[in-house]
């Protein structure tokens, strides 16, 4: 998957955080991304959803810069990801995080049109680093 930056809109705007929507049914991946990124200043985590139902509901209104995006949840069949894309305003990103790190999941991250596929079991390294580095392409870090 191509690496990307934020956009131009992000980039005019370099001094507020990059804002985060965490999307993952599990309120632990939840808890625990939310304790991996509280302690940087250059991200604000906007909003969390449980679903994809809720995740576009939030796109929608929080218009987060980045979101962190679990592949698979409950409601999938209901809502496939060229619908949680099409709602994502031109600057939002998507990192895909997942516990299968197969072909398969990586066409699925493909199909939301996801910057990188990141596994669920390495968070805790590749997170930050990710973000920060799209951070690094509006000169916050």
């Amino acid at each position: 998957m191509p690496e990307a930056s934020l956009g131009q809109d992000a980039a005019m705007n370099k001094n507020s955080p990059v804002k985060i929507l965490v999307s993952d049914d599990s309120e632990i991946v939840r808890r625990g991304i939310r304790q991996l990124l509280s302690a940087r200043t250059e991200i604000e985590i906007v909003g969390e959803a449980a679903s994809y139902a809720q995740t576009i509901q939030l796109v929608c209104d929080l218009h987060p810069e980045v979101v962190v995006l679990d592949l698979h949840m409950p409601d999938e069949r209901s809502h496939p990801p060229q619908e949680v894309r099409s709602h994502l305003n031109r600057r939002s990103q998507i990192l895909a995080i997942s516990f299968f790190n197969d072909e398969e999941t990586a066409k699925l991250a493909d199909r939301f049109g996801a910057v990188r596929l990141l596994d669920k079991t390495n968070l805790a390294n590749t997170l930050i680093p990710t973000i920060v580095g799209l951070c690094q392409s509006r000169g916050l870090a």
